[in-house]
């Protein structure tokens, strides 16, 4: 099974750290998923031996009204049907700051969006500092970039209207 609860997964990967293993960790709200979602984490992968995704619970998805789109556990199901994926998980906190602490993977990855420390929300800088803190290091991936609001509203919305 690949959706675990979070706290099995943190079990499970420190085994699998103590074999050895390079756990890599995406973390999103991943609502409509698009090619740029899949070339990402096809390219995460390639940062190590096993990807864990963990994606916003739907109760603080913060992208405005009638968001998310799809609840957490679609998501979760979707991700987890991609090959390049090994584990998903919900997470449990507002942000993936103590998703680090708990997961405590040796790389956290993030899109080229993010690749110098910039985001308005200002999470990408709390988690870097999460990041140095546990010891891990960040990596970007430069695949084709989307955004699933834009996508939502320029494409989806205004033909229903």
């Amino acid at each position: 099974m690949k959706v675990l609860d979070l706290f099995d997964l943190a079990e499970r990967l420190k085994k699998l750290k103590a074999e050895g293993k390079t756990v890599v960790h995406a973390h999103g709200c991943f609502d409509l998923m698009h090619p740029g979602h899949i070339k990402h984490l096809q390219a995460a992968k390639e940062f190590g031996d096993v990807l864990v995704v963990t994606i916003t619970p739907d109760e603080y998805i913060d992208k405005g009204p009638d968001r998310p789109v799809f609840n957490q556990a679609l998501r979760a199901d979707s991700l987890a049907a991609l090959s390049c994926v090994d584990y998903v998980a919900v997470n449990k906190w507002p942000t993936a700051e103590e998703t680090l602490r708990t997961l405590r993977p040796d790389i956290y990855v993030k899109g080229q969006e993010f690749e110098h420390l910039e985001d308005k929300t200002g999470k990408i800088q709390k988690e870097f500092e999460v990041v140095k803190e546990i010891g891990a290091r960040l990596m970007v991936t430069h695949e084709v970039v989307f955004s699933s609001t834009k996508l939502l509203n320029e494409h989806f919305l205004k033909k229903s209207g």
